[in-house]
């Protein structure tokens, strides 16, 4: 099989730098276990969170717009997923290349597979090598098939985004590149040397909703490589752009996505995810700070980070369902022959805490979730084992990170009754009554 070889800038300039980087690694990780508790990431933004639950695990400089290169892709590729899924592409549909587009695929200066005038190509190929090596040109292309325009795709863009509650967004392409490397063609109002801006947040909130509404996006994200425009005279060997995976400098084991970015104005970006112990874990780190423009610091830095979050939070059952919490082991039953039952969590309390938390420190709130709790959190009898209290609000006062929607601050645990009681008697009732009466005398 004879392949050419894509166009990846830096790539030998990467190589050359390996033995440099990989001896800075080195001195890195030891350190480690001394830093946890100044853990800093050397990038200007950088975020790790939960893909499940989005648990915000370290942030910094998280909510601030920054360029984003071709971390973009995240976004424009969720809509190509979506046209797919909807039927109005489909993965063996040919796309012809627009003249403009293949002048940008010609570009050296930008991550390309070189497109050829009078050919077409697979929806399926584009979207590879969008993917894996974040070919400017083809995602493009995928965008004006869907849209007709880029500059109509940019607007989908724009309303996806805020339909997923981000509004701060800047957008004005769909592969990431600068303005001044468009070949002139630009969106309405946008500068000449403007490129897409989006907060650390904003980036692995899009990539939380696209692994869980298209888990199969990383059954392409975590290939090495791929073949593009396999059986023509164009066939080409697609390396990814993602050195964590097997077979490239910087692997670490779990590691399968996301995306890399690269300008000058983005600097050294990647937005990457782990599965480690059924655990799933986005992380993004934007604009690495390296001093020699090798890239690798970006790799670097995501798994200082990836470590960080494995080794200082757990996601664990504190209490087992059946359990009795603190301050709430009982509940008041002011008219049952017995005036209190014991009440138990219904499922197991499981959450994510940091591993110096001690539970002892948990906040718990009753929340009135089935309506049946009287003004003092009481229930009527009669009381049957097995019967639905509430939920608790179960939190950690001293952890401050929160939620990546802002929303879910705590976690919830249905509570039921683990006892019965039968209604009092007029009798029992009157004589509360007035010992209650003759107390409040005395």
């Amino acid at each position: 099989m004879n392949l050419n070889h894509i166009n990846l800038p830096s790539r030998l300039k990467r190589l050359c730098y390996i033995s440099l980087v990989m001896i800075s690694f080195n001195l890195i990780t030891p350190l480690k276990a001394a830093a946890e508790t100044n853990f800093d990431v050397n990038a200007k933004a950088a975020i790790a969170i939960d893909a499940e639950t989005g648990k915000i695990f370290y942030e910094k400089n998280a909510d601030t717009p920054l360029p984003i290169a071709s971390m973009t892709k995240l976004l424009t590729l969720y809509i190509v997923l979506e046209a797919e899924k909807n039927g109005q592409i489909s993965w063996d549909e040919q796309i012809e290349i627009s003249d403009h587009l293949l002048k940008i695929s010609e570009d050296l200066n930008l991550s390309n597979v070189k497109l050829v005038k009078g050919s077409s190509y697979s929806v399926r190929d584009l979207f590879n090598a969008s993917t894996i090596i974040s070919a400017n040109a083809a995602v493009t292309a995928l965008a004006e098939r869907i849209a007709g325009t880029e500059k109509d795709f940019v607007d989908l863009m724009r309303a996806k985004a805020l339909s997923l509650g981000i509004d701060d967004a800047y957008l004005i392409s769909t592969s990431g590149i600068n303005n001044e490397d468009a070949q002139g063609r630009i969106y309405p109002g946008s500068k000449e040397n403007e490129e897409n801006l989006m907060s650390a947040k904003d980036v692995a909130l899009v990539a939380q909703h696209l692994i869980h509404d298209f888990p199969e996006f990383l059954e392409t994200t975590k290939l090495p490589s791929a073949v593009f425009a396999e059986g023509t005279d164009e066939e080409t060997l697609l390396e990814s752009s993602n050195f964590m995976l097997p077979g490239f400098y910087y692997y670490k084991e779990g590691v399968d996505g996301l995306k890399t970015g690269t300008t000058d104005l983005a600097g050294a970006s990647f937005a990457g995810t782990i599965v480690k112990n059924d655990l799933r874990v986005i992380t993004v780190v934007m604009n690495a700070n390296e001093s020699d423009g090798d890239g690798g610091l970006r790799f670097v830095e995501t798994t200082r980070l990836m470590d960080f979050v494995y080794d200082n939070w757990a996601y664990e059952i504190l209490y087992p369902e059946g359990s009795s919490l603190p301050g709430y082991n009982t509940i008041d039953v002011p008219n049952g022959m017995d005036l209190t039952v014991p009440i138990v969590t219904n499922d197991p309390l499981q959450l994510w805490h940091r591993k110096d938390m001690n539970k002892k420190n948990l906040a718990f709130k009753m929340e009135n979730t089935y309506g049946l709790l009287d003004k003092d959190n009481g229930l009527k009898a009669p009381i049957k084992t097995g019967q639905q209290v509430g939920t608790l609000q179960v939190s950690y006062p001293e952890d401050s990170l929160g939620y990546l929607d802002g929303a879910q601050q705590t976690t919830t645990v249905s509570m039921v009754t683990d006892g019965a009681t039968k209604k009092a008697n007029f009798f029992v009732l009157s004589s509360r009554s007035i010992k209650h009466f003759f107390s409040n005398i005395f």
